[in-house]
């Protein structure tokens, strides 16, 4: 008696004992976060760096290709146009990736959505490595854009995968498995793309055969994994084989407080089949959920940080460093992008998703504002290129301290399990034109706006920022139920507390399952 009054008294001493409780982080999670984002973001964040060694030895072919067709040298226009659309079609394959995405989900689920992706990746791999050999600059063309296309689906299946599998007080790093391996892939894309390594005029295409590769690995894995138990349970209805999935991935015996949760969130919402894009759009009880996600996912691609990757070239010889140099300073910026994400990855579920998205793009402001000061002193002051280097480096860990993962993990987050997999094809849309936009725009602007480029990017984080702070709630350790409840004032929805609902479903939960077992019935009766 006295314990319990304790307990009540001192609320920090019950989530203590609590978090105590919690079960340990099992080899079967972390083997699904591993290597389900070794084959999805790792590929993608590989195709972001890879084209930037072999870029002069591509053009070198498609010259080489277009006089044995046409028996003259391809004109400087057309040899840019050519280029341009090598590098810009891989974000129009991920548009098409992501706007098909929804119904993949829906058919295969979000296991078998990561395994049949991976054809992709390893079609794409034997039309890249063997263009050259084809004289075929088309092969090329067409294997970045089925590799697009392949970044497209995995961009949203496996976040959406890793959400949905990991207990609610460790999901924020589960998540960032996302964010960290797409870093660990643009990383590895630099370290083989050296001039030591793969980065040769008579070896660049196995720059591009690497892509098989960690697609290979995901299908020797992830078949013995299980699927989302959320998905089994609330899209197949299946409790028996959700049951085991938490099983595997909690690695404990006795999963009821899991299965009653979903079933709580099974019962507030209320339509328990997956709704389409539309209908998502036109629902308001998640109006302010959709803009959120909409406005973070669009500042993940306008905050500038693709300016930074697709032009560091060309912005660190404007910073005075030596031709001969610019690979290995590359290389170090690979490696700060990595580090960050990963110490992101280990503070999310202390500091929370909201703080890490604020500083990160309030940090990203700052130094784009020095990086502008830096670059117009550059000329005057001898040592001023370093502080422009760093000032760079500082923008990439900036990025990577939040807004480079956590747009996808709140996606997942924000939306209860029927509006989850159109949320997801908005945000991957949403995500993959602004994408494009910098592409094509940030040269206009440059051009422009001279050093003065950057200033575009510090007003996009500085309203990022402010509209994070006024409406994002703070994510971490909440049910999905009580996400929703967090928008339900805003979205002037109400909605039922999480308290209640889980009382309703433990009160009825026999009759619930003579019901499920007759529905089980008629259903194998059609």
């Amino acid at each position: 008696m006295d314990k319990q009054e304790d307990m009540k008294a001192d609320p920090k001493s019950s989530n203590s004992q609590k978090n105590s409780g919690k079960q340990p982080i099992t080899g079967c999670l972390l083997s699904a976060a591993f290597f389900g984002a070794l084959g999805s973001s790792f590929l993608y964040g590989y195709n972001l760096s890879v084209v930037n060694a072999p870029a002069l030895y591509i053009k070198a072919f498609y010259n080489k290709t277009w006089i044995e067709r046409y028996g003259e040298p391809i004109s400087a226009e057309t040899a840019t146009i050519l280029w341009s659309v090598t590098v810009s079609i891989f974000s129009i394959g991920g548009l098409f990736g992501a706007l098909s995405v929804s119904i993949i989900l829906k058919v295969l689920g979000r296991k078998r959505t990561l395994l049949v992706n991976n054809s992709f990746a390893v079609i794409a791999a034997l039309l890249l490595s063997f263009g050259e050999m084809s004289r075929s600059f088309e092969m090329l063309i067409i294997g970045r854009l089925i590799m697009g296309v392949d970044s497209g689906i995995a961009l949203s299946a496996l976040p959406m995968y890793l959400g949905e599998i990991s207990p609610r007080h460790i999901r924020g790093f589960i998540g960032q498995f996302n964010s960290i391996l797409i870093c660990l892939g643009v990383f590895t894309g630099q370290v083989l793309g050296l001039p030591e390594l793969l980065g040769q005029e008579s070896r660049w295409k196995y720059l591009f055969s690497f892509l098989a590769l960690p697609a290979l690995l995901q299908l020797c894995v992830l078949p013995f994994l299980p699927e989302s138990p959320r998905f089994l349970l609330m899209e197949r209805r299946d409790e028996a084989a959700a049951e085991r999935a938490f099983q595997r991935f909690l690695g404990k015996t006795d999963v009821s407080q899991e299965l009653e949760e979903v079933h709580a969130e099974a019962r507030a919402q209320d339509n328990l089949h997956t709704v389409s894009v539309l209908q998502l759009l036109r629902s308001p009880a998640v109006r302010w959920q959709l803009i959120t996600i909409i406005i973070t996912m669009a500042c993940y691609q306008l905050c500038g940080l693709n300016a930074i990757w697709y032009y560091t070239n060309g912005i660190l010889r404007e910073a005075g460093f030596a031709e001969n140099l610019l690979p290995y300073i590359t290389l170090s910026t690979g490696a700060i992008e990595t580090l960050a994400a990963i110490i992101s990855g280990l503070v999310v579920e202390r500091i929370g998703r909201k703080p890490l998205l604020i500083f990160g793009f309030t940090s990203m402001a700052v130094f784009f504002s020095l990086l502008t000061v830096f670059l117009n002193f550059q000329d005057i002051v001898s040592w001023m290129p370093y502080l422009s280097y760093i000032c760079i480096l500082a923008v990439i860990a900036s990025f990577c301290s939040g807004p480079g993962g956590i747009p996808f993990v709140l996606t997942g987050e924000l939306f209860e399990q029927s509006y989850r997999s159109a949320a997801f094809m908005i945000a991957g849309t949403v995500n993959w034109l602004a994408n494009f936009a910098v592409g094509l725009l940030f040269p206009i602007i440059q051009e422009k706006l001279q050093s003065f480029a950057f200033l575009v990017f510090v007003v996009v984080c500085i309203l990022g920022s402010i509209y994070l702070y006024i409406i994002l709630p703070e994510t971490k350790n909440k049910t999905f139920m009580e996400i929703s409840q967090s928008f339900a004032k805003i979205n002037k929805i109400p909605i039922s507390s999480p308290g209640q609902e889980m009382e309703l479903v433990l009160s009825i939960k026999p009759d619930m399952n003579r019901k499920d077992q007759d529905v089980t019935k008629m259903e194998s009766s059609f």
